[in-house]
Protein backbone atom coordinates (compact mmCIF):
# COMPACT_ATOMS: atom_id res chain seq x y z
CA UNK A 1 0.00 0.00 0.00
CA UNK A 2 1.28 3.53 -1.02
CA UNK A 3 0.32 6.14 1.96
CA UNK A 4 1.27 9.84 2.31
CA UNK A 5 4.92 9.25 4.19
CA UNK A 6 6.99 6.22 4.00
CA UNK A 7 7.74 3.88 6.70
CA UNK A 8 11.45 3.34 5.85
CA UNK A 9 11.32 0.40 8.25
CA UNK A 10 8.77 -1.44 6.68
CA UNK A 11 9.89 -0.72 3.27
CA UNK A 12 13.67 -1.92 4.78
CA UNK A 13 11.22 -5.40 5.65
CA UNK A 14 9.81 -5.76 2.89
CA UNK A 15 12.45 -5.49 0.30
CA UNK A 16 14.76 -8.02 2.52
CA UNK A 17 11.64 -10.11 2.67
CA UNK A 18 10.86 -9.92 -0.92
CA UNK A 19 15.16 -10.52 -1.97
CA UNK A 20 15.15 -13.57 0.39
CA UNK A 21 12.14 -15.60 -0.76
CA UNK A 22 13.77 -15.16 -4.06
CA UNK A 23 16.49 -16.66 -3.77
CA UNK A 24 17.02 -20.52 -4.84
CA UNK A 25 18.37 -22.74 -2.31
CA UNK A 26 19.89 -24.67 -4.88
CA UNK A 27 22.21 -21.92 -5.87
CA UNK A 28 23.62 -22.19 -2.42
CA UNK A 29 24.35 -26.32 -2.31
CA UNK A 30 20.93 -26.20 -0.36
CA UNK A 31 17.91 -28.85 -0.10
CA UNK A 32 15.02 -27.48 -1.74
CA UNK A 33 12.66 -30.64 -1.16
CA UNK A 34 9.09 -29.14 -0.54
CA UNK A 35 8.54 -30.88 2.23
CA UNK A 36 11.33 -29.08 4.08
CA UNK A 37 10.79 -25.76 3.25
CA UNK A 38 7.25 -24.05 3.56
CA UNK A 39 8.26 -20.49 2.30
CA UNK A 40 10.00 -20.48 -1.04
CA UNK A 41 13.54 -19.06 -0.88
CA UNK A 42 15.97 -19.60 1.74
CA UNK A 43 15.73 -18.84 5.35
CA UNK A 44 16.06 -16.25 7.78
CA UNK A 45 18.82 -18.44 9.71
CA UNK A 46 20.54 -19.24 6.41
CA UNK A 47 20.51 -15.73 5.32
CA UNK A 48 21.88 -14.83 8.78
CA UNK A 49 24.65 -17.54 8.31
CA UNK A 50 25.58 -16.06 4.84
CA UNK A 51 25.41 -12.42 6.26
CA UNK A 52 27.25 -12.63 9.37
CA UNK A 53 24.82 -11.74 11.46
CA UNK A 54 22.61 -12.66 14.16
CA UNK A 55 19.36 -14.52 13.17
CA UNK A 56 17.60 -12.41 15.93
CA UNK A 57 18.80 -9.28 13.99
CA UNK A 58 17.91 -10.53 10.81
CA UNK A 59 14.46 -11.64 12.20
CA UNK A 60 14.08 -8.29 13.93
CA UNK A 61 14.96 -6.19 10.71
CA UNK A 62 12.28 -8.29 8.75
CA UNK A 63 9.89 -7.16 11.59
CA UNK A 64 10.12 -3.37 10.85
CA UNK A 65 11.61 -2.62 14.56
CA UNK A 66 12.86 0.14 13.53
CA UNK A 67 16.34 -0.64 13.30
CA UNK A 68 19.20 0.77 11.51
CA UNK A 69 21.88 -1.52 10.16
CA UNK A 70 25.23 -0.19 9.43
CA UNK A 71 26.89 -0.20 6.54
CA UNK A 72 29.31 -3.27 6.78
CA UNK A 73 25.72 -5.23 7.82
CA UNK A 74 23.97 -3.62 4.70
CA UNK A 75 27.06 -4.60 2.65
CA UNK A 76 26.99 -8.40 4.04
CA UNK A 77 23.48 -8.31 3.52
CA UNK A 78 23.71 -7.46 -0.04
CA UNK A 79 26.47 -9.92 -0.83
CA UNK A 80 24.34 -12.88 0.93
CA UNK A 81 21.15 -11.77 -1.20
CA UNK A 82 23.11 -11.64 -4.14
CA UNK A 83 21.68 -8.14 -5.03
CA UNK A 84 22.54 -6.35 -8.40
CA UNK A 85 23.87 -3.19 -8.43
CA UNK A 86 20.30 -1.02 -8.29
CA UNK A 87 19.11 -3.14 -5.79
CA UNK A 88 22.43 -2.70 -3.54
CA UNK A 89 21.92 0.76 -3.70
CA UNK A 90 18.12 0.91 -3.27
CA UNK A 91 19.21 -0.98 0.57
CA UNK A 92 21.88 1.44 1.25
CA UNK A 93 19.24 4.03 0.80
CA UNK A 94 17.14 2.43 2.66
CA UNK A 95 19.30 2.02 5.62
CA UNK A 96 20.65 5.60 5.55
CA UNK A 97 24.06 4.47 4.39
CA UNK A 98 26.46 5.23 1.70
CA UNK A 99 28.15 2.65 -0.32
CA UNK A 100 31.75 1.93 0.46
CA UNK A 101 32.76 1.98 -3.37
CA UNK A 102 31.68 5.05 -3.66
CA UNK A 103 34.96 5.98 -2.04
CA UNK A 104 36.66 4.34 -5.49
CA UNK A 105 37.09 6.96 -7.99
CA UNK A 106 36.64 6.61 -11.49
CA UNK A 107 40.28 6.72 -13.46
CA UNK A 108 38.88 6.12 -16.90
CA UNK A 109 36.15 7.48 -19.25
CA UNK A 110 33.66 5.27 -19.40
CA UNK A 111 33.28 4.31 -23.24
CA UNK A 112 29.78 5.74 -23.60
CA UNK A 113 30.72 9.00 -21.87
CA UNK A 114 33.55 9.60 -24.11
CA UNK A 115 31.85 9.29 -26.73
CA UNK A 116 29.31 11.60 -25.78
CA UNK A 117 31.99 14.89 -25.12
CA UNK A 118 33.44 13.96 -28.68
CA UNK A 119 29.64 14.53 -29.87
CA UNK A 120 29.29 17.55 -27.56
CA UNK A 121 31.41 19.45 -30.49
CA UNK A 122 31.24 22.22 -31.31
CA UNK A 123 30.68 22.88 -27.56
CA UNK A 124 33.90 22.49 -25.43
CA UNK A 125 33.43 19.47 -23.32
CA UNK A 126 35.18 17.41 -21.07
CA UNK A 127 34.47 14.43 -18.28
CA UNK A 128 36.07 14.59 -14.66
CA UNK A 129 35.77 12.45 -11.43
CA UNK A 130 35.41 13.98 -8.38
CA UNK A 131 39.03 15.08 -7.76
CA UNK A 132 39.36 17.25 -10.52
CA UNK A 133 40.77 14.34 -12.43
CA UNK A 134 40.15 15.02 -16.56
CA UNK A 135 39.26 12.03 -18.22
CA UNK A 136 38.28 12.74 -21.41
CA UNK A 137 37.68 16.01 -23.27
CA UNK A 138 36.97 17.04 -27.04
CA UNK A 139 39.56 18.97 -29.64
CA UNK A 140 37.21 22.03 -28.99
CA UNK A 141 38.17 21.71 -24.67
CA UNK A 142 41.51 21.58 -25.98
CA UNK A 143 41.85 24.59 -28.32
CA UNK A 144 39.68 26.41 -25.79
CA UNK A 145 41.41 25.41 -22.43
CA UNK A 146 44.80 22.72 -23.10
CA UNK A 147 45.28 20.02 -24.96
CA UNK A 148 45.49 17.45 -21.88
CA UNK A 149 46.94 14.79 -23.94
CA UNK A 150 50.33 16.99 -23.18
CA UNK A 151 50.04 15.87 -19.77
CA UNK A 152 51.49 13.05 -18.51
CA UNK A 153 48.59 11.50 -16.95
CA UNK A 154 49.09 11.90 -13.26
CA UNK A 155 48.77 15.89 -14.38
CA UNK A 156 45.65 15.89 -16.21
CA UNK A 157 43.90 17.64 -13.04
CA UNK A 158 41.73 20.52 -13.04
CA UNK A 159 42.56 21.79 -9.89
CA UNK A 160 46.13 21.31 -10.75
CA UNK A 161 46.73 22.74 -14.14
CA UNK A 162 45.21 26.04 -12.79
CA UNK A 163 47.52 26.25 -9.89
CA UNK A 164 50.79 25.26 -11.79
CA UNK A 165 50.59 25.03 -15.19
CA UNK A 166 52.27 28.25 -16.32
CA UNK A 167 49.94 29.12 -19.84
CA UNK A 168 46.85 28.45 -16.99
CA UNK A 169 48.00 30.62 -14.60
CA UNK A 170 47.11 33.71 -16.39
CA UNK A 171 44.06 32.56 -18.61
CA UNK A 172 41.66 33.21 -16.34
CA UNK A 173 40.84 36.59 -16.30
CA UNK A 174 38.71 36.01 -12.77
CA UNK A 175 41.52 33.85 -11.53
CA UNK A 176 41.14 34.54 -7.71
CA UNK A 177 37.25 33.34 -7.76
CA UNK A 178 37.90 30.84 -9.99
CA UNK A 179 40.37 29.29 -7.33
CA UNK A 180 38.46 29.84 -4.60
CA UNK A 181 35.05 28.06 -6.01
CA UNK A 182 37.24 25.28 -6.91
CA UNK A 183 39.40 24.85 -3.55
CA UNK A 184 35.73 24.85 -1.75
CA UNK A 185 34.46 21.78 -4.44
CA UNK A 186 37.45 20.53 -3.85
CA UNK A 187 36.87 20.15 -0.09
CA UNK A 188 33.67 19.25 -0.37
CA UNK A 189 34.27 16.20 -2.33
CA UNK A 190 37.27 15.64 0.30
CA UNK A 191 34.69 15.10 3.21
CA UNK A 192 32.32 12.86 0.76
CA UNK A 193 35.51 10.66 -0.04
CA UNK A 194 37.90 10.57 3.05
CA UNK A 195 39.17 7.32 1.90
CA UNK A 196 40.70 8.86 -1.31
CA UNK A 197 44.46 8.35 -0.41
CA UNK A 198 44.93 10.16 -4.38
CA UNK A 199 42.91 13.11 -3.42
CA UNK A 200 44.18 13.47 0.08
CA UNK A 201 48.22 13.38 -1.67
CA UNK A 202 46.39 16.34 -4.08
CA UNK A 203 45.46 18.47 -2.11
CA UNK A 204 48.32 18.35 0.57
CA UNK A 205 50.76 19.19 -2.19
CA UNK A 206 48.27 21.77 -3.35
CA UNK A 207 48.79 23.24 -0.03
CA UNK A 208 52.71 22.58 0.04
CA UNK A 209 53.29 24.43 -3.46
CA UNK A 210 50.76 26.85 -3.81
CA UNK A 211 50.00 29.57 -0.88
CA UNK A 212 46.90 30.95 -2.17
CA UNK A 213 45.30 27.77 -2.11
CA UNK A 214 46.61 26.81 1.34
CA UNK A 215 45.10 30.07 2.68
CA UNK A 216 42.03 29.12 0.69
CA UNK A 217 42.15 25.61 2.40
CA UNK A 218 42.55 26.60 5.60
CA UNK A 219 39.46 29.09 5.47
CA UNK A 220 37.00 26.03 5.12
CA UNK A 221 34.88 26.95 2.72
CA UNK A 222 32.31 24.30 0.87
CA UNK A 223 30.34 24.88 -2.32
CA UNK A 224 29.77 22.84 -4.67
CA UNK A 225 29.58 25.19 -8.19
CA UNK A 226 27.50 22.71 -11.15
CA UNK A 227 27.10 25.71 -13.05
CA UNK A 228 28.44 29.55 -13.92
CA UNK A 229 30.46 31.26 -15.68
CA UNK A 230 34.02 32.09 -16.25
CA UNK A 231 36.14 34.99 -18.44
CA UNK A 232 39.12 33.30 -20.41
CA UNK A 233 41.94 35.30 -21.66
CA UNK A 234 42.89 32.94 -24.77
CA UNK A 235 46.14 34.24 -26.59
CA UNK A 236 45.06 33.91 -29.72
CA UNK A 237 41.32 34.73 -29.49
CA UNK A 238 41.24 37.07 -26.50
CA UNK A 239 38.58 37.79 -24.12
CA UNK A 240 35.87 34.43 -24.27
CA UNK A 241 33.11 35.15 -22.16
CA UNK A 242 31.72 31.38 -21.15
CA UNK A 243 29.12 29.92 -19.14
CA UNK A 244 29.23 26.20 -18.03
CA UNK A 245 26.70 23.27 -17.06
CA UNK A 246 28.13 20.09 -14.91
CA UNK A 247 26.40 17.02 -15.26
CA UNK A 248 26.20 13.90 -12.83
CA UNK A 249 25.41 10.71 -15.35
CA UNK A 250 22.97 7.97 -13.10
CA UNK A 251 24.89 4.72 -14.12
CA UNK A 252 28.39 6.63 -13.41
CA UNK A 253 27.97 9.20 -10.84
CA UNK A 254 31.85 9.36 -10.03
CA UNK A 255 32.07 11.29 -14.19
CA UNK A 256 31.02 14.72 -14.34
CA UNK A 257 30.28 15.90 -17.54
CA UNK A 258 31.56 19.86 -18.15
CA UNK A 259 29.78 21.50 -21.11
CA UNK A 260 30.78 25.17 -22.09
CA UNK A 261 29.45 27.66 -24.21
CA UNK A 262 29.89 31.76 -25.58
CA UNK A 263 28.25 33.70 -23.00
CA UNK A 264 27.76 36.03 -25.49
CA UNK A 265 27.58 37.23 -28.93
CA UNK A 266 30.84 39.07 -29.01
CA UNK A 267 32.45 35.59 -27.15
CA UNK A 268 30.67 33.57 -29.67
CA UNK A 269 32.39 35.16 -32.48
CA UNK A 270 35.72 34.85 -30.29
CA UNK A 271 35.03 31.14 -30.33
CA UNK A 272 34.42 30.69 -33.54
CA UNK A 273 36.76 32.34 -35.28
CA UNK A 274 38.99 29.83 -32.52
CA UNK A 275 37.54 26.64 -33.50
CA UNK A 276 37.44 27.10 -37.06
Amino acid sequence: MITSTVDVPEQLAAFLRARRERLDPRDFGLPSRRQSRRTPGLRREEVAELAGISVDYVVRLEQARGLRPSADVVEALARALRLEPDERSYLYGLARQRPRDDDKPATTAESSLARLVDDLSPRPAMLMNHRYDVLAWNDEMARLFLDFGTLPPSRRNAMWVCLMHPDMRERYVDRDRVVREGVAHLRTAWAAHPDDQVLSDLIAECVSLDAEFARLWAAQDVKVNARGRKSLRHPDAGVIEVQFETLRPLQDPDQLLVIHRAADDESQAALDALLA
